[in-house]
């Protein structure tokens, strides 16, 4: 039987050749077949009586061959696993794979091969082809991204061979592309990646399909997927949308796939070295628009930057502000009111210690919201790693004073408050060995609960009496001391009471009167 319309068109000239006389020799040459098929043919025709007259359309012709022509099918070979086909059809609704049926099969005491296995699973399981359809979009509507791992190129920091992934951004109707490599596939990375295509593009598409990686979506989903905040941020700066491939339908940027990753990968890539990253895009920028820029594309039939002088024009102006390059994350507050955002500290309020918070963090800012998006904190960027952005009024108010405290605040606040006060706190900080930094800080807070005129008064008590410590002086301010006069103002009262002369004392000893 003929398996397409140009062999039946072929046995129709034969056909026509037969009914003019010619050869089995003849026809053999002049069609360069077997003269034993021309004979097969010849008695064919003989029987169907078409050796005569009209020859019947092509369409005609064919069903007429298989209806006629065809051999009865030989035989089948029973399959070695026909004895088995229950539990075969069992384990296959079950999802079990074929290499794990065969290791059941010879527990039960199979015999045949793995080929015979996948061949009767095959036949139980016949593939139908599914028919797909092309989407094309007008100029300027879409880009398609995609990553590929290259192998090992070189870190330009340490010169060590580092695994290092191409970036690719293919504009779906010129087929024009921007490739990049990179040694990570970040949420910043995937947001720089996208500035420097728009730059290279000089405008932006409508839309952007990327596939469904951290960087880009947070949770995959087929009708309602949910893109990351920062790539959110990007695309609303940026003005396009974010369209998603639904999970496991790679085919959905087959644009970016074949004509863009793996041409790279085949092409720039094929056969190089291990290279500097800096370099190699610096190469690959020019290869863009060289190589693959100048090539005749295998669907469009035109070079894709040719088609990209129309879509330029078509792509969405870049903003007039630059982006400012921001990651969002979530992060825990802890105990001591901070998050931790890129090896950095950044204060939050302490109402919200053992909650998440949003942390955006941008090139020279960065930010805190709630989970609700309310913005509660905002610090400047850290500029080393484990530095502490701290503002005060986050911490517990009553903890504060101890984290300002030193020897030097001591002092200041002290001369501020009076000279009897500066003097007490001077040899509460110069006693030795104990440190008494903290208890001249509790000192000096006296001073809030009563009053800076009242300290002051009943550090001269202290003074005057020469009892420093602390309690002292507290107990001095509870029981209202500080108000009284201090010690040495008026002078001492006269002694008048059990006060005797010389004479009294010793005048028995010179015969006089006896002191009782």
């Amino acid at each position: 039987m003929p398996e397409n319309r140009k062999e039946t068109m072929d046995i129709r000239e034969m056909l026509r050749r037969l009914q003019k006389g010619q050869s089995d020799r003849a026809i053999a040459t002049a069609m360069q077949v077997d003269r034993k098929t021309v004979g097969k043919y010849r008695n064919w025709a003989t029987e169907q009586e078409l050796l005569a007259g009209a020859l019947p359309a092509l369409d005609a012709l064919q069903t007429l061959l298989e209806e006629t022509l065809n051999p009865p099918p030989p035989p089948q070979n029973t399959s070695t696993v026909e004895p088995y086909r229950k539990l075969v059809v069992e384990w296959r609704q079950a999802q079990v794979e074929i290499a794990a049926i065969h290791q059941r099969l010879q527990e039960r005491g199979y015999q045949g091969s793995y080929a015979a296995v996948h061949r009767f699973v095959r036949a139980l399981e016949p593939r139908v082809p599914e028919a797909t359809v092309r989407v094309e979009t007008p100029p300027g509507a879409e880009a398609q991204v995609d990553f590929g791992y290259v192998g090992l190129m070189l870190d330009p920091e340490t010169g060590a061979p580092r695994k290092t992934w191409v970036f690719v951004m293919t504009l779906a109707w010129s087929r024009h592309q921007y490739a990049e490599f990179v040694f990570d596939q970040q949420i910043a990375t995937w947001l720089e990646l996208h500035c420097h295509a728009f730059e290279f593009f000089g405008g932006v598409p409508e839309r952007i399909v990327p596939d469904n990686l951290k960087a880009a979506i947070v949770q995959a989903c087929w009708h309602e997927p949910e893109a990351q905040q920062a790539y959110r941020e990007c695309a609303e700066h940026y003005g396009f949308l974010i369209s998603p491939c639904r999970p496991r339908t790679p085919q959905h940027k087959g644009k970016v796939e074949q004509g863009g990753v793996h041409y790279v990968k085949r092409n720039f890539c094929g056969g190089r070295e291990p290279t500097p990253v800096p370099e190699l895009n610096q190469q690959v920028r020019q290869w863009c628009h060289t190589t693959a820029g100048q090539r005749l594309h295998g669907t469009t039939k035109q070079r894709p930057l040719e088609r990209f002088e129309t879509e330029q024009p078509l792509l969405r102006p870049l903003p007039g502000t630059p982006y400012d390059l921001a990651v969002w994350k979530t992060a825990t507050v802890a105990r001591d009111c901070y998050v931790t955002f890129e090896r950095a500290y950044y204060s939050v309020p302490f109402r919200l210690v053992g909650q998440q918070v949003w942390v955006r963090g941008g090139i020279r800012a960065v930010q805190l919201y709630t989970t609700d998006y309310h913005l509660v904190a905002t610090h400047d960027r850290a500029a080393l790693p484990g530095q502490r952005m701290t503002h005060l009024d986050h911490l517990p108010p009553h903890k504060v004073p101890g984290l300002l405290l030193t020897r030097e605040a001591c002092r200041l606040q002290a001369a501020e408050i009076g000279p009897a006060t500066q003097q007490v706190v001077a040899v509460l900080l110069n006693h030795r060995p104990e440190d008494r930094l903290r208890t001249a800080g509790r000192l000096l807070r006296l001073a809030e609960r009563f009053s800076p005129q009242r300290l002051e008064a009943a550090c001269v008590r202290a003074l005057g009496f020469d009892d420093l410590a602390y309690n002292t002086i507290k107990r001095i301010l509870e029981g209202e001391l500080d108000v009284a006069e201090a010690p040495g103002v008026t002078p001492a009262p006269p002694a008048r009471a059990f006060v005797r002369s010389a004479a009294e004392l010793v005048g028995h000893l010179l015969g006089g009167v006896t002191w009782k």
